[in-house]
């Protein structure tokens, strides 16, 4: 169609049809989506198109729209202003044409039965009134189903206060609200619509990496690995390129799929430039190393990360990086000694902490070799016992939580001697301050309590029911500064040698079950014949440690959707990992 120049609000642009149709093929089944309808409307008002005028009517019918009943009301309008052969397109009134002949040409004919059908012809068509009633009743039927839709979605539609990108961040409950709308989109079985809500909520949560994860998971078990794919690219080059999140799960997305060079690319992508040092990026890379049978591999990717972290002057991801090569090596490897000599080294090159003794009392818990009762002392006593050398005390809570640990340990492996020692020790720094009613003596039941019931501990903030395809996502942008792994989960212990229960003693500040959650969804980790089977209670880390994050100020232009997959499953959601996205 030849371009019309037409003036509107006073400016002179140039519109056509053609570029009314791919505006509305982005954004024209959006909620908002009115102004543009009427700029349409405008144009094709001035052009005195009144069939393509009453088409564009139609097809705002079709959707919920805020201003639909406006819509409605103007339709009614023009079909009561103009005759129904100027409303009706070229293949409506030839529709039309074809009805009237096949509902006449058939007077004549003979019926089955041999009786002559009566000479009067059938009705050649509807009266011109009884038409456009028709006419009318047609759309007023596709109006109200757009309403009835329209009252469904209209809770969502108008808590979203911010439709458009700005590089402030969003409050909590429109982030819940885009969630919550998902939801309920991807249960309508339209593709279609699942796929427009997505771009509509991706311009305003554009530096949000859980909605481009959410998106990417989608499509994918949706079976439209090209959108998939295209919504992960989008993410990971321009929108949130600067986080890592998005990265580690690229990482794990591209393993799943096949996809091992680009796997690691996105690791080293968050070692080398985005996050150097991150602790969760190296565990990970580790793992999967370990999973393809490149045990060196991984091994060397602890060394080369602790190697780094010693170049620093203040490292916070250095113990835990110790802790957790030592963990590697024992569960993966099967090696205690060299776990045993990982956590000795640590002690060399870092301050005395509560994930390190946590870690040192809990493989010398599993071992089978006689206990360095003598030296755990020692290292319990310079980190609980304050004192002048030690200027960077840890705080109350975690002396008081690795005495008490201790005290556990003591009970299962030590003499009365050892065990007189800490306890009174214990008793001198943290228990003459509590009250009376805190020092009752606990019931058979709780001191008989299971591993089970200390390990299986909640994710704080995370939620364990499935709501969708996707199910829940934490916020991402509070999920990394809250911790990696900050909250322990289970860890399925193998019965031990002494066939005892922990004591759940002095407090639930007692923990031993932090060491509990890291592998727990590696479905395929393994570990070796040769390690121990009391390994499997060797778990986690417990600390955190905040990562900077930064958000790029980009603008977001939708991508125009392909052909969509009919078909949507729901898929089974892992449990919560890390406390991040999983």
């Amino acid at each position: 169609m030849a371009c019309i120049s037409a003036p509107f609000h006073g400016h002179s642009m140039i519109f056509s049809g053609r570029l009314f149709e791919r505006g509305l093929a982005y954004v024209g089944t959006d909620y908002l989506s009115h102004s543009l309808w009427d700029k349409y409307i405008e144009y094709e008002y001035s052009q005195q198109e009144w069939s393509r005028l009453a088409m564009i009517y139609t097809r705002i019918l079709e959707n919920p729209n805020q201003q639909l009943d406006r819509y409605f009301n103007s339709f009614k309008e023009l079909a009561g202003s103009r005759p129904l052969s100027e409303l009706r397109t070229a293949e409506e009134a030839a529709a039309v044409a074809a009805a009237n002949v096949e509902a006449s040409g058939g007077a004549d004919e003979v019926r089955p039965d041999g009786v002559e059908q009566s000479t009067k012809p059938v009705s050649a068509g509807l009266s011109e009134a009884e038409e456009l009633e028709k006419y009318i009743a047609i759309r007023e039927e596709m109006y109200k189903k757009a309403k009835e839709y329209d009252s469904k979605i209209i809770g969502f539609e108008t808590a979203i206060r911010r439709p458009y990108f700005h590089v402030r961040p969003l409050i909590g409950a429109e982030l819940e609200n885009w969630h919550n709308y998902l939801d309920f989109i991807e249960q309508q079985e339209d593709f279609n619509k699942v796929v427009k809500l997505y771009e509509r909520c991706l311009i305003a949560c554009a530096n949000y990496p859980e909605y481009w994860i959410r998106y990417v998971l989608c499509m994918e078990g949706s079976g439209s690995m090209d959108l998939a794919n295209n919504a992960l690219a989008r993410a990971t080059q321009v929108f949130v390129k600067r986080q890592p999140e998005i990265h580690l799960f690229a990482a794990r997305f591209k393993e799943q799929h096949g996809d091992i060079p680009g796997a690691r690319a996105a690791y080293q992508l968050v070692h080398s430039g985005i996050s150097p040092g991150l602790l969760e990026a190296v565990i990970k890379h580790a793992n999967m190393e370990h999973r393809l049978g490149n045990m060196e591999d991984a091994l060397t990717l602890y060394e080369q990360a602790i190697a780094t972290e010693k170049g620093k002057e203040q490292s916070q991801t250095l113990p835990m990086l110790f802790v957790q090569y030592s963990r590697f090596s024992f569960l993966v490897g099967g090696d205690a000694e060299k776990a045993r000599g990982i956590l000795i080294e640590a002690l060399e090159h870092v301050q005395l902490s509560k994930p390190l003794l946590e870690a040192l009392i809990h493989l010398e818990t599993i071992q089978s070799a006689p206990k360095r009762i003598d030296y755990l002392d020692s290292l319990v006593e310079k980190f609980v016992v304050p004192s002048p050398d030690n200027p960077n005390a840890a705080s109350t809570a975690d002396r008081e939580e690795i005495s008490s640990i201790y005290l556990e340990f003591l009970d299962l492996f030590g003499d009365a001697t050892s065990i007189k020692k800490a306890d009174d020790r214990h008793a001198k720094l943290f228990l003459r301050h509590r009250n009376t009613s805190e020092l009752k003596k606990r019931s058979a039941e709780d001191f008989l309590a299971s591993d089970k019931a200390k390990l299986n501990k909640s994710y704080a903030g995370v939620s364990s029911s499935a709501q969708s395809l996707m199910g829940s996502y934490p916020s991402a942008q509070n999920q990394w500064a809250a911790g990696y792994g900050l909250q322990p989960q289970a860890w399925q212990q193998a019965p031990q040698a002494q066939g005892q229960q922990w004591n759940p003693g002095y407090g639930q500040q007692a923990g031993y079950a932090a060491y509990g959650g890291y592998v727990n969804s590696y479905t395929h980790q393994q570990t070796p014949t040769s390690a121990p089977q009391s390994a499997a209670a060797y778990g986690t880390y417990p600390s955190s440690y905040p990562v900077q994050q930064t958000f790029p100020q980009q603008s977001y232009q939708p991508g125009t959707a392909a052909s969509f997959a009919p078909a949507q499953q729901q898929a089974p959601v892992q449990q919560a990992y890390y406390g991040t996205y999983y």
